[in-house]
C-alpha cells in the first residue's frame, strides 16, 4: 500500500511539474540567402537581415535577449522572411540576381557591404521592404523595446504611407 501511495504521489507531483513548463517558445525561422530568393520568388513580403560575424558579441546577445523574445519572433515569422548573414561569409550569395563574392583585402562578404551601405559594424540588422528596394540598415543592438517600431514600420507597409517619426508618434507600443 505504501509503494503504490509513494508511486502515486510522485506520479502527482511529476504531472503538477510538466503542467508549470513553457509550452513551447517561438523561435525566429532564420533562412539562407538562397532559401530566401526561393520562397520570395512564391509569396514576395518584406525581408529582414541580421547581419552579424561569428566574433561579435553584441550579436550573440541580440540573438539571446531581442531575437529569442516570443513577440519579436511570432511578428518576425509572420510579416517577414528573416535572414542571418555573416559579414565574413566566404561563400558567393545571390541576391535579387547578381552575385556578391568574399573580398579578401577586407575580409568581408560583398553583399554585407552592400545591404549596409559599407558602413559595417555589427550586429546591423536591415529591413527591406521589397527585393528590390533599397536596404534600411539599422547598426547596434536593439533591445525588444527599440526593435518593435522600425519592425512594425515595415511588417504593416506603414512606409508606403507615412515617414517613420509619424509612425513612431503614433504607435502604441505593447512590448
Amino acid at each position: 500500500m505504501q509503494k503504490v501511495t509513494l508511486f502515486l504521489i510522485i506520479m502527482v507531483l511529476f504531472i503538477v511539474s510538466i503542467s508549470f513548463m513553457p509550452l513551447h517558445k517561438e523561435k525566429v525561422q532564420w533562412l539562407t540567402i538562397a532559401q530566401l530568393n526561393e520562397a520570395y520568388s512564391k509569396n514576395p513580403k518584406p525581408i529582414l537581415v541580421d547581419v552579424y560575424t561569428s566574433w561579435c558579441g553584441w550579436c550573440k546577445v541580440m540573438d539571446k535577449e531581442t531575437y529569442s523574445n516570443e513577440k519579436v519572433a511570432a511578428y518576425i515569422n509572420e510579416h517577414y522572411y528573416a535572414v542571418k548573414l555573416d559579414a565574413e561569409q566566404k561563400d558567393s550569395l545571390q541576391w535579387n540576381g547578381k552575385k556578391y563574392g568574399y573580398n579578401k583585402l577586407n575580409k568581408v562578404n560583398g553583399l554585407a557591404v552592400y545591404l549596409c551601405y559599407g558602413q559595417l559594424s555589427f550586429p546591423t540588422t536591415v529591413f527591406v521592404a521589397d527585393i528590390n528596394a533599397q536596404p534600411v540598415p539599422l547598426s547596434g543592438y536593439l533591445k525588444v523595446k527599440e526593435i518593435e517600431s522600425p519592425l512594425k514600420y515595415f511588417g504593416e507597409n506603414a512606409y508606403k504611407k507615412q515617414n517613420f517619426p509619424e509612425f513612431n508618434k503614433a504607435l502604441n507600443k505593447s512590448w
